[in-house]
């Protein structure tokens, strides 16, 4: 296999090897790192000795997501205020061939979920990804991981036990979420309290995360008259030479927030019977790097 060959088959298999290592680290700059790792580690192996490439390169992929989330696990421990995942635009492209797998994908990646995912152990994470958004088999993730089966199964299990007990069961209609992403931004931006507060499940929840690096609650706000009351607060502020764009990030629709060409915020909401049940707001300057472009 020649260097361009190297370089046409890696460049194959790079969206789904950024896509596990996503779901496993919920940070894009981590992501890309451990995708780099993986293609410099593919172009200096004896690839003769490979005879299905996406396997090899998962495996690699895999166990550097593994030790990278043991090894960031400290930095969140000591995040300033509530932790999101970094937002990540998708796009599945050829990873995923029917209706009924993007809908899989786009939920293993939606905020909600990998939230739940941060509480896993690595081994646990990397199992439910593989097994759950990419549908890989139990031997095949034990080859991956360097496990017996039996012990992968358990993995799985409690992984996926976890996961179902503690995830939202949104159910959301993507035409549905838009709608109410446009009324709620409309309803903000027109300082009208009230509609905005109609809008808005009782129990609804506000997380917005910054690190400590811009303002946003340090703490989920509850209730829809409390969030209502922060929302119509920070509208009144305003933003200097405010802009909105729409677009997919984490498998749904969602506000990228402009401060005239530079990225303010995101905004992603989750629906349930027609209100909003949980608003996202990441104002991490740090997290929005990779948006700078969109």
């Amino acid at each position: 296999m020649t260097i361009d060959t190297a370089t046409e088959v890696f460049e194959e298999h790079r969206p789904v090897l950024m896509g596990v290592a996503y779901r496993m680290l919920g940070r894009v700059a981590d992501a890309e790192d451990v995708v780099q790792e993986a293609w410099l580690r593919w172009s200096g192996a004896d690839r003769t000795e490979v005879r299905e490439p996406r396997a090899y390169l998962v495996r690699i992929a895999t166990r550097l997501a593994v030790d990278r989330l043991r090894q960031v696990r400290s930095r969140n421990e000591a995040y300033v205020g509530p932790w999101l995942p970094e937002p990540y635009v998708t796009d599945f492209g050829d990873t995923a061939p029917d209706t009924a797998e993007r809908a899989v994908l786009a939920d293993s990646v939606s905020l909600a979920v990998l939230v739940v995912l941060e509480s896993l152990s690595p081994l646990e994470r990397a199992v439910f990804v593989l097994r759950e958004a990419f549908g890989y088999p139990y031997a095949d993730i034990a080859a991956v991981l360097d496990r017996g089966e039996p012990a992968v199964r358990q993995l799985a299990g409690r992984a996926r036990k976890h996961v179902e007990e503690r995830r939202p069961r949104y159910e959301v209609d993507p035409a549905e979420r838009r709608d109410l992403t446009e009324r709620f931004l409309a309803a903000a931006a027109g300082g009208d309290l009230e509609g905005l507060m109609s809008l808005l499940a009782p129990d609804v929840r506000l997380i917005g995360d910054s690190g400590g690096l811009s303002k946003a609650p340090l703490r989920v706000i509850e209730t829809a008259d409390k969030v209502g009351r922060f929302l119509y607060a920070i509208a009144q502020q305003g933003v200097p030479d405010l802009s909105y764009r729409s677009l997919e990030l984490n498998g749904g629709a969602a506000l990228l927030v402009l401060s005239g060409d530079k990225p303010d915020s995101t905004l992603q909401l989750d629906v349930v019977d027609g209100r909003i049940q949980c608003i996202y707001i990441v104002r991490n300057p740090e997290k929005l790097v990779s948006l700078g472009n969109q």
